[in-house]
């Protein structure tokens, strides 16, 4: 079964897979793939968020790559707005870069530290055929927009704060308007006050420019306040996806349960009282995962049925999981 949304999809992922080669061992073979993505699906309609989130290793990150084409799938379907995008040439592909866009963690280094603020931001409509003066004229709209100073615009990225550097780094998302941006872990590698400034940012733009995210994270607090649709995944898949306020109120996953047991709670005597799941072990490696449930060498509710068969993703209770007891 496909983890689908209602209303029209702008984005459609179906069956997405990324095996790395696997390392040479002292005789020079290869030892077995590493499947970091193993069969994602789901699907994202106009205007919506979706939560990406997981631990780290989990292939979040790797599937966020692969749905701007920095990575190429092994196989699988990546579709915006109707036309399948991940099999397309650069050539083909190029003018619909403008319309889906990346944030990424760490806004130090994803800028080029030589170029200047107004390079920058201004590269995307440079590729896409803009002139130099039309290109500058809209970098310090944007910088305008994603609350920096325009007159800051020759200035290098090491002259700003990591907030201001990640203000950059959205306003260069934005240059070419697109429809759809790919966050990842956007607001991670900044302090807690100025992750809440991005936030606001964040969800101000969606509203004001009709924006739709994939927003991957591995803070469910940050995920749970700017998500529509909430995707778990673990060691490559996806064990649960639907919308936030089901999730968040009711997780059927234990994998889901014990993230969310985690989550602190703004009341000291609910924190008291609440369950702390502690997960057994360390995640398997995913390049041997083990059979069935990849989840249940750390599940303390495992059945001779999750360690032979793979569990699928089915609907329970308003949202899809994919488990066996649930």
């Amino acid at each position: 079964m496909t983890a689908t949304t209602t209303g029209r999809a702008l984005l459609r992922v179906r069956d997405l897979t990324m095996a790395f080669p696997g390392k040479r061992t002292a005789t020079g073979r290869r030892g077995a793939p590493v499947r970091a993505v193993d069969g994602v699906s789901f699907d994202l309609a106009a205007g919506q968020t979706l939560g990406l989130v997981g631990e780290s290793g989990c292939g979040k990150s790797t599937t966020g790559r692969m749905l701007v084409r920095l990575l190429e799938p092994t196989s699988g379907s990546v579709a915006f707005d109707g036309k399948d995008i991940s099999r397309l040439s650069q050539s083909a592909l190029r003018p619909l870069r403008r319309h889906i866009q990346m944030v990424f963690q760490d806004p130090h280094s994803s800028l080029n530290p030589r170029q200047t603020v107004a390079r920058i931001i201004s590269d995307p409509l440079l590729v896409q055929g803009s002139s130099v003066a039309d290109a500058r004229r809209r970098a310090a709209e944007l910088m305008e927009l994603v609350g920096l100073i325009p007159e800051h615009i020759d200035r290098y990225p090491h002259e700003f704060s990591g907030g201001q550097a990640q203000r950059v780094g959205i306003a260069r998302s934005l240059a070419t308007s697109p429809r759809l941006i790919i966050a990842d872990e956007p607001v991670s590698a900044l302090d807690v006050s100025v992750q809440a400034q991005i936030v606001n940012l964040m969800e101000r733009l969606r509203a004001e420019l009709g924006l739709s995210y994939v927003f991957i994270a591995h803070d469910l607090s940050v995920v749970k306040r700017v998500s529509d649709r909430v995707a778990v995944m673990y060691l490559g898949r996806i064990v649960e996806i639907g919308d936030k306020k089901s999730i968040y109120a009711s997780p059927q996953h234990p994998y889901t349960r014990a993230l969310l047991s985690a989550v602190p709670l703004p009341d000291p005597a609910a924190e008291r009282r609440r369950e702390r799941i502690v997960l057994l072990g360390d995640p398997p490696s995913p390049a041997a995962p083990p059979p069935g449930c990849t989840f249940h060498p750390r599940c303390a509710l495992a059945q001779d049925i999750c360690r032979t068969e793979r569990p699928l993703l089915r609907t329970v209770a308003s949202r899809e999981v994919a488990c066996h007891l649930v």
